[in-house]
Formats: C-alpha cells, sequence, structure tokens
C-alpha cells in the first residue's frame, strides 16, 4: 500500500503552483504525481491512499482520468493550512489499519531503483538515506550505527554527527504502523504539535525503542521540489517522460488488485 502526502500548497514555488497544485506540474515531460504512482505499479503495488487539501478536486480528477484499476482512498485534511505531514498522516490511520505501507511525500520525484530496494528489503521499518548531500537546517537528518539502525532523526540533528537525509520515502510494518498513529494522534491533541512533521513521531518511536533503519540509496536519482530553483534542478535530472505502463506490469496490476499483498 502507497500513502502519499499531497495536501500542501506548495507557496515556496510561486508562481509555479499559483495555479496548480504541486503535485500536478511536470518534471522532464511527466506530472510529478504520475510519475510517483506509475513507479509503484512498476513495483507491484496496487492500493494508493492520497491525503489532499490545497485544490483536493483537481489532483482527484488528474488520478481518476489518468489511472484506471488501481483501488484509491482518497482522505481529506481539512485544515492543510494550519497543519502539516504530521497531521495529514494521521489521517491515513483508519484506511491503513495494519497494512503494510510506504509513505511518500507528494513532491519527490525518484527512479523506480530506490522504490524497488525499499521493497526489497526485508527490515520491518526503513528510511532512505542519502549520504552526498550538503546538510544545513532544512534538510531531515539522520543518525546511524555501523548496522544502519537510526538512533536520531530530524531536521534539529546536527549535520556533523548525521549520516545523511531522509528523503521523504519510508516503510512501516504492520507492527509499527498503528504504534506510529496512536503517536502521531496523541502528538495533534495539543495545538503545539499541528505544524509538526510526521518525522517527529518516528524520532518518538525511535526513542521508545520501535527499530528504524536506514536504506543507502546515494548515487541514485532523486529530488525534492520545494522551490523553483529545484523545480530546474528536477527537470535537468529527469530529461524524459517515464514510460507508460506495459502490458505486462498491467498484467502484474491486475493481478495485484485481484491479490492484494501490500
Amino acid at each position: 500500500m502507497a500513502v502519499i502526502l499531497a495536501a500542501g500548497i506548495g507557496s515556496r514555488l510561486s508562481p509555479l503552483t499559483d495555479k496548480s497544485a504541486k503535485c500536478l506540474l511536470s518534471v522532464g515531460g511527466s506530472v510529478i504525481l504520475e510519475r510517483m504512482i506509475r513507479n509503484c505499479l512498476s513495483c507491484g503495488m496496487s492500493q494508493f491512499v492520497l491525503v489532499l487539501g490545497h485544490r483536493a478536486d483537481e489532483i482527484k480528477q488528474f488520478v481518476d482520468k489518468t489511472f484506471r484499476g488501481i483501488r484509491v482512498t482518497y482522505v481529506i485534511n481539512d485544515r492543510y493550512r494550519d497543519t502539516n505531514t504530521g497531521y495529514s498522516l494521521m489521517l491515513a490511520s483508519s484506511v491503513v489499519g495494519t497494512a503494510e505501507f510506504i509513505k511518500f511525500d507528494a513532491d519527490v520525484v525518484f527512479d523506480t531503483k530506490i522504490l524497488r530496494a525499499l521493497v526489497d528489503s526485508d527490515l520491518p521499518n526503513v528510511l532512505c538515506i542519502d549520504r552526498n548531500i550538503a546538510l544545513a537546517d532544512e534538510e531531515v537528518k539522520v543518525i546511524a550505527d555501523d548496522q544502519m539502525r537510526v538512533s536520531e532523526i530530524g531536521k534539529s540533528v546536527d549535520p556533523d554527527t548525521a549520516l545523511g537525509e531522509s528523503i521523504g520515502i519510508e516503510k512501516i510494518s504492520p507492527v509499527t504502523g498503528p504504534l506510529l498513529f496512536a503517536e502521531l494522534k496523541g502528538m495533534m491533541e495539543s495545538s503545539i504539535h499541528a505544524q509538526d512533521y510526521y518525522e517527529s513521531a518516528y524520532a518518538r518511536l525511535v526513542d521508545k525503542g520501535v527499530p528504524f533503519h536506514a536504506l543507502d540509496i546515494t548515487g541514485m536519482k532523486w529530488t525534492e521540489i520545494d522551490t523553483v530553483e529545484d523545480f530546474a534542478a528536477a527537470n535537468a535530472m529527469f530529461g524524459s517522460p517515464i514510460m507508460t505502463v506495459s502490458r505486462g506490469q498491467q498484467r502484474a496490476l491486475d493481478e495485484a488488485s485481484a491479490n492484494p499483498r501490500r
């Protein structure tokens, strides 16, 4: 199951987002969200939860028109203007239940190889980490030991001791999912946490001994799009549109829909 957080306004991408949702912008000839969903389909994923807020109707119309045969549940964050990713992820709780899921930030453009490596990992809770990033205050930084077990995660982590940046794609196990949603719910009961990122809940679970591991994806292509400069860099990195789903992939999609495993 894929959980895609796409509720934000994307104000730092203005004027590109003045008349479009951020995830509906095109990078390398493909809409960001379309590329993400097709990458998921290529890795055998056919169930999707989209948490929407800003321009929700436009995103729903795009997905419903572009993709047929996938199961999509839309969850609406009516408070998208005064909340953040932690609140949005919490809202997916009732749909996800106890299923394993992979969580995506909808503004990340990535090569399918990253998702394949994450899906193939035998570890229960996994964060994709890039070591080759100049770390500053903005990046979500991760500290991990020699076994890649995470000991700290967050924007406040000291860049000098961090392994790298968490790119916004994580796998959460069926056991950890309910713990994560409970943590988020507890946090959101206080208004001071309304603007917290979901990584704050990850950090709380790590502190409680829940195992999270880092998956090193250094050298694989990905980028997060927050600014106009990021958008230009993404188009330079991903120069061609993603291929449409082949007949073989469509058969796999049909089989996955009939016999869902993830």
